[in-house]
């Protein structure tokens, strides 16, 4: 059986006075030119959309081959939607069907009509990107305000219902049992030499799912590290997002070290996950769940993971803060073809300046061995005497000073934007005003200034801890608690004397 012209008809409920479904076909009957065809009527149907039975019908036989042409008596009955009537000219378009109007001379088998179809294919891409803006623009406005904006509930989280800004909406709020995995991943890769690896390691000791059946993996733990919303967002993570070039849409004072972010990719369109440029974050409603110090530190570390590093080699851990007893130059190892190994000379007496060196051979590994049980005896004397919370109060000083800094910075900003427009006595008043606003920033810079290179008052529990290790420890974490607790080691011939941070 040969192909046929479809002639479509529809008329709607909601116009009882329109052209009936019979004249429609009488009309199109003329543009058959007495060929083969075949009726499509949908009685009591609306244009506004494509549910229709016959129309669906009439589309049915298109694919199957069966017609050749679809003739209508306007534009409107076939469809009133133009994303609609366009997503039907590509069909056309494919299946090799002509289309015919036969009150307003629309006939695609023609060159006008062709391209009245380009035309309306334009606009319709038009409508399409509106609607699209439309949509993007209402995510991200609903976005900017913390609203939840559906989606997978991240790990460690279940969801709630709340009221937000006065609309419904729902909010996540802490699975215990799921959150003890998420610290304990933080916990472990927070420590300087923990790798992915080692916090899959110290998951699958228990199971090699997480609690919603899922295997663990390194890709996994990456991405659940990366996501903001498990920390307690302070003025240092807002710090870390805004020097990062990402649009923040909260002020500094909002972030208390309480609430979770969402991130949003904003106009950010490199899918590096190290790269946050661009990227939009919103302060949530929900309570984080690791805080901001620990939580920065895993987002850093995993920051440097795409660059290839290299390494010196690693001669001793206590390179850097050994000095010569007798000029007070750097001592520096030197190898030997020994049974010791290395040793440390004077790198001044290594050159003309003169230094008759330390006066005796110090043996790396004995020196090495001699702090260490020093650094053991120094931390038993500290773990008694010091405060836990001083490091906490100070770094909330710093971040108080900061924010501030911040907020004198926004307003000698506002105050240069009006000297375009200003008068002679306005002008007078905004320079006496920045002047003013920018000795009280230089006063507290001083004052950060002192506080960040104040001798810094640690806690020790950590440390204690990692002492039971030492000797497992690796190379940079040795480093790391000897400039935390040493400023320098002085060594003569008479033996060494440490100068203690604490």
């Amino acid at each position: 059986m040969g192909k046929v012209i479809a002639i479509y008809a529809r008329k709607s409920v909601e116009r009882v006075d329109s052209i009936s479904i019979e004249s429609q076909i009488e009309f199109c009957k003329y543009e058959t030119r007495g060929n083969d065809y075949k009726v499509y009527s949908d009685n009591g149907y609306s244009g506004k959309n494509t549910d229709r039975p016959a129309f669906h019908n009439m589309i049915n036989d298109i694919k199957a081959g069966r017609i050749s042409a679809v003739i209508v008596y306007k534009l409107d009955r076939i469809s009133r939607s133009i994303l609609d009537f366009s997503s039907m000219m590509e069909l056309f378009q494919k299946y090799d069907v002509s289309f015919i109007s036969a009150t307003e001379k629309f006939d695609t088998a023609s060159p006008m009509g062709r391209a009245m179809l380009n035309i309306c294919i334009v606009f319709a891409q038009l409508e399409r990107e509106t609607i699209q803006q439309r949509v993007t623009d209402a995510y991200s406005a609903r976005s900017k305000k913390g609203f939840y904006m559906g989606g997978k509930i991240p790990y460690g989280f279940s969801k709630t219902q709340t009221v937000l800004h006065g609309v419904h909406t729902s909010k996540y709020i802490t699975n215990v049992e799921e959150a003890e995995d998420v610290q304990k991943i933080f916990d472990v890769y927070s420590f300087p030499s923990a790798t992915l690896g080692d916090v899959l390691r110290e998951l699958n000791k228990d199971s090699s799912h997480n609690k919603r059946g899922k295997l663990w993996s390194t890709a996994r733990i990456s991405e659940l590290i990366r996501n903001p919303i498990y920390c307690k967002a302070d003025y240092s993570v807002y710090e870390f997002y805004k020097s990062q070039g990402a649009n923040i849409y909260n002020e500094p004072d909002d972030f208390q070290g309480i609430n979770g972010l969402y991130m949003f990719k904003g106009k950010n369109s490199n899918r590096k996950t190290w790269d946050l440029s661009g990227r939009e974050i919103v302060l949530a409603p929900h309570e984080g769940i690791i805080d901001a110090d620990i939580w920065l530190k895993c987002r850093k570390k995993l920051m440097l993971n795409h660059q290839v590093k290299t390494s010196k080699p690693k001669n001793s851990w206590l390179c850097g803060v050994i000095k010569c007893g007798n000029c007070g130059y750097a001592a520096v190892i030197k190898k030997a073809k020994t049974k010791a190994g290395k040793y440390f000379v004077c790198s001044c007496s290594m050159s003309s300046k003169g230094c008759n060196g330390i006066g005796r051979t110090v043996y790396a590994d004995e020196l090495e061995q001699a702090i260490k049980s020093e650094i053991e005896i120094k931390i038993n004397s500290l773990s008694i005497t010091s405060p836990a919370n001083c490091q906490n109060e100070r770094k909330r000083e710093i971040e108080k000073i900061r924010i501030e800094i911040d907020k004198l910075d926004n307003k000698i900003a506002s105050l240069v934007e009006k000297v375009e427009n200003a008068d002679a006595v306005l002008m007078k008043h905004i320079n006496n005003k920045v002047s003013e606003l920018d000795s009280q920033k230089q006063e507290l810079n001083q004052k950060l200034y002192n506080i960040e290179n104040s001798q810094p008052v640690f806690s020790v529990d950590k440390i204690t801890n990692c002492m039971s290790v030492w000797d497992i420890m690796s190379f940079d974490d040795k480093r790391a608690i000897v400039k935390i607790l040493i400023k320098k080691i002085i060594v003569s011939e008479n033996g060494y004397l440490i100068e203690w941070n604490v």
